[in-house]
């Protein structure tokens, strides 16, 4: 092999390096993206099922029409 070719794969070894490291911190991000967003997701649906009961214990229902009718 000669010098040239050697260095030609030395360097696009190392280009392929550095994109893998990018990608690698572009994936870490969106992992804690992700985990942060399912946090959420579980708050919203803890606080969505307190607010469908009511204070007697009994679910609400969403399209009933209220006794009165």
């Amino acid at each position: 092999m000669d010098e040239q070719r050697f260095i030609d794969i030395e360097t696009k070894l190392a280009h392929q390096e550095m994109i893998v490291e990018e990608l690698n911190q572009v994936l870490y991000q969106q992992q804690k993206t992700i985990d942060q967003l399912e946090k959420l997701v579980q708050g919203l649906t803890k606080k969505m099922k307190e607010l469908v009961t009511d204070e007697s214990g009994l679910e609400i229902r969403g399209h009933e029409k209220p006794p009165h009718y």
